[in-house]
């Protein structure tokens, strides 16, 4: 099986190669912004039924003579393909946010100085020992953490903080067949525990965010107190821009090490489908009708993003590609509230008596609260296998009964 991955590596730069590499950036997010600053008026000028984008051909076509004008003649210092990559992601970008099958894709929005805006060179690269050729910037170092294996397919450019990277994708072939034996396991992600399994174990994750928030609330009121954009706000803002890096570096890393634990040991993973964003959404409210318990709601929201629950499972759903295994999410609804006994099944809030406590109150069953969510869990999965959602759905419906 032929898969893509990235290796990620970063730059060993000197503030020569570090101007080029930001005007190479800069060149692409003015691409970028007057494309789309050029569908916004178009739309705007047309009736709703007439409305046509600009798509990459007529774009690329005008990338040409933007190039030849006097006030847009830097545009020649950059590779042409790196723009022309920048063109097809904003007419990907801007189809995606019109296709009605994709209803959760909003209308790209343009892109800012200080943010990071990477660029993507789709061929004319090299790799060699631990330097990377990139067409008109020349060879430039790297760390060499990893062994590249596969075929390049592109190298794109892009910086975190005050540090420059390089993600190589490779095209490489796997195989899937024989890496894992048949094995099953159902998740619960919560606060307490991260990551509950139904085996009756825990995986604990980093929590970067909470251990460092105290260091970063320190660096950010210092920021504060400065004049913004002096010398003494751009080196407190770098300080800022460190501690957050850390937090994330820490995070993923740990992730990383779960998600890789899991598809290499199961091959059938299910895990509660959770809407990660309508979850951690302020309960401030509005004027009209302020929210309530709002703090409580703000802390419980950063718990929730301090886990990863998104990032976690993405990278389940690729890391069980590549291995063969499957990834099944299923109807949380009921997990934390019936009975895992498989002679009971009985289904009332108060058999939780607690965050972490679960005790059936008709069978006496008493277990860690997420360790019994994760067990239904997979006894959902594996009706959902056996019997398909229709089934699945008809007995969550059923469940409330069982409370009577």
């Amino acid at each position: 099986m032929l898969i893509r991955k990235a290796y990620k590596y970063k730059l060993k730069t000197t503030l020569e190669l570090e101007e080029t590499l930001r005007r190479f950036e800069g060149a692409n997010r003015f691409v970028w912004n007057k494309a789309l600053g050029l569908n916004k008026r178009r739309l705007d000028r047309h009736e709703k039924k007439d409305r046509k984008i600009v798509g990459y051909n007529d774009l690329a076509g005008l990338l040409k003579l933007w190039k030849q004008s006097e006030d847009w003649s830097f545009l020649k210092d950059v590779h042409s393909q790196t723009l022309q990559q920048t063109l097809k992601d904003l007419d990907k970008a801007t189809r995606d946010a019109f296709n009605p099958r994709q209803p959760l894709k909003q209308f790209p929005v343009f892109k800012r100085k200080h943010e990071s805006n990477g660029f993507r060179f789709p061929q004319g690269t090299k790799v060699l020992g631990n330097r990377i050729f990139l067409p008109k910037i020349g060879w430039v170092r790297y760390f060499n953490s990893q062994r590249i294996h596969g075929t390049i397919k592109n190298i794109t450019i892009s910086k975190n903080g005050k540090n420059w990277f390089a993600a190589i994708q490779v095209e490489q072939e796997i195989n899937p067949d024989c890496i894992k034996p048949h094995k099953e396991i159902g998740i619960d992600l919560g606060i307490s525990k991260n990551v509950a399994l139904s085996n009756g174990t825990f995986l604990e994750g980093a929590r970067s965010f909470k251990k460092n928030k105290d260091l970063l609330a320190k660096a950010q009121r210092k920021m504060s107190k400065k004049v913004r954009f002096s010398a003494n706000w751009k080196k407190s803002n770098i300080r800022v821009q460190k501690i957050h890096e850390k937090i994330s570096n820490i995070r993923k890393d740990r992730i990383h090490w779960m998600t890789s634990f899991l598809s290499s040991q199961y091959s059938e993973i299910y895990l509660e489908e959770l809407r990660v964003k309508n979850m951690s959404k302020s309960a401030s409210g509005t004027l009209e009708k302020p929210g309530r318990n709002v703090a409580q709601k703000k802390g419980l929201n950063r718990e929730i993003l301090d886990q990863g629950w998104f990032e976690f499972k993405r990278q389940l759903i690729y890391k069980q590609d590549w291995s063969g295994g499957t990834l099944q999410t299923v109807n949380a609804a009921y997990t934390s509230q019936r009975c895992s006994n498989s002679q009971c099944g009985y289904t009332a809030s108060e058999n939780r008596e607690n965050q972490s406590v679960f005790c059936c109150k008709k069978c006496g069953h008493f277990e860690n609260a997420d360790t019994n969510a994760s067990k239904n869990i997979l006894a959902a999965g594996l009706a959902v296998f056996a019997c398909g959602e229709v089934a699945l759905a008809t007995s969550l419906k059923q469940e409330p009964l069982a409370v009577i």
